[in-house]
């Protein structure tokens, strides 16, 4: 991640950085390093002036030539700047030098403009015209030295300074900014291989107010690392029933192999033991593969009416014994739906079966088809006892049972149930369990074939 999309946000935001900053730079030295020049008639800055200026106008006007003098000086002093006084055909007469600015600057004073401003480089400068009853009319300009000290004035005056410390800051700010971007990628990296690791258990923590599209992020990682540990859950637990029911049938033919070694006369006893063994371990890996079977195209139509007949008919015959029988009940003559092999036939012959081997002696398990919409609604109802209402739900679960015992005395492994369900998903439909009071019925709802 560091040396990836972190590195990748963080020099595409310093490069940008630099390159604006640095073309502000290049285009504020330029103009800096031109001659700046005042129009003529330009007032400039038109603020007031302070009020030390307005003052040392009053000290020409009113005092004497020494004492002006002297107050000049104890202003130069106090506040870093220069004071000249300018007559007409004497020049300066505190006897300073006076520089080009200072001249230009005096010479816009007119007996119709008494004051004028000029900037150049780092220098401002302000010329009053005032009358002195001594010395007559004067032109007073004040030269003001902008105050730099220190680091401010090495950035003023050292490009490559001011070039260095925006690479610090920008840079400065890009990281912590590209850090804080790719900190939840950072975390999401770091779960991903914990559960790659076998700790199914990682999350990412997930900000309940205030959020953003990480926290989503975070929120579909959970959800799909919730998913993965319930099915690898789900996996060990097929794993532990499958080993389970194996060991069962295996043992007991274990058994019959040893007593039919033990006693030969009684061979042929044992001999059917072990076949009907063999015959349920057969059945019991025939459903497994039926219940694992991956997703198949829907390449072919079956007639849920026809198919309901032929598997009650069987039903009846099957539960002879019992007295139970098994009928359609249905004013649709035909209720084709999209299917793929046998996956149907199994799946309806298991729910038939479960009600056979559950329904009261002497009963009558009944299904309906219905059409609702663009569905096709099959209800089979048994006459049992039904289920607990917490258990409703898990009847379609892998090896699951309700009596253990009962179960296996009737040849069931928990299998039937979810083979159904599997099959109707893999055809977009629906199964549910519920009581009726007097038994338990079973829905399925089918799309309707186009």
């Amino acid at each position: 991640m560091r040396s990836g999309i972190f590195l990748k946000i963080f020099l595409g935001f310093w490069l940008a950085t630099i390159a604006i900053v640095g073309s502000s730079m290049l285009v504020n030295q330029y103009f800096d390093d031109q001659p700046r020049q005042e129009h003529p008639d330009s007032d400039g800055d038109r603020r007031p002036p302070p009020r030390f200026v307005l003052n040392l106008l009053y000290q020409i006007q009113h005092q004497s030539p020494e004492e002006v003098a002297e107050f000049v000086a104890t202003l130069e002093s106090e506040h870093n700047l220069q004071v000249y006084l300018l007559k007409r055909g004497e020049g300066e007469i505190l006897g300073k030098a006076v520089p080009p600015a200072v001249a230009e600057v005096a010479d816009r004073l007119s007996h119709r403009r008494g004051r004028a401003y000029l900037r150049q480089g780092d220098k401002r400068y302000f010329a009053h015209r005032v009358r002195d009853s001594q010395q007559g009319n004067l032109r007073v300009v004040l030269e003001f030295q902008a105050d730099r000290r220190g680091f401010i004035n090495a950035l003023i005056e050292h490009l490559w300074l001011r070039i260095l410390l925006a690479l610090l800051v920008s840079g400065l700010v890009c990281y912590g900014l590209s850090r804080f971007m790719t900190r939840r990628l950072a975390q999401l990296q770091q779960a991903a291989n914990r559960i790659a690791g076998g700790d199914l258990e990682a999350r990412l923590d997930v900000r309940d107010k205030g959020g953003d599209e990480t926290d989503q992020l975070a929120r579909d990682f959970n959800s799909m690392a919730g998913q993965l540990q319930a099915r690898m859950e789900a996996q060990r637990q097929l794993l532990s029933d499958i080993s389970h029911e194996l060991r069962s049938p295996l043992a007991r033919l274990r058994v019959a192999l040893a007593l039919a070694q033990d006693a030969p006369d009684q061979g042929a006893r044992y001999l059917e033991r072990m076949e009907r063994e063999t015959e349920r371990l057969e059945e019991l890996i025939q459903q497994l593969l039926s219940a694992h079977q991956e997703q198949r195209e829907l390449d072919s139509h079956i007639d849920l009416v026809g198919l309901l007949k032929n598997l009650c008919q069987d039903a009846s015959f099957e539960g002879k014994a019992e007295g139970t029988t098994a009928r359609l009940d249905t004013g649709l003559e035909q209720a084709v739906v999209a299917s793929t092999g046998d996956l149907l036939h199994r799946c309806f012959e298991n729910i038939l079966r479960n009600g056979l081997r559950h329904t009261a002696p002497g009963s009558v398990v009944t299904a309906g088809i219905l059409r609702i919409d663009h569905q096709y609604r099959i209800e089979i109802e048994d006459r049992g006892p039904g289920l607990p209402e917490t258990e409703l739900n898990r009847i379609f679960d892998e090896f699951y049972r309700v009596d253990t015992a009962r179960s296996r005395e009737d040849g069931g492994h928990g299998l039937g149930l979810s083979i159904a369900r599997r099959a109707i998903e893999l055809h977009g439909g629906t199964i549910r369990a519920e009581n009726t009071g007097s038994g338990l019925r079973v829905t399925v709802s089918l799309p309707m074939s186009n």
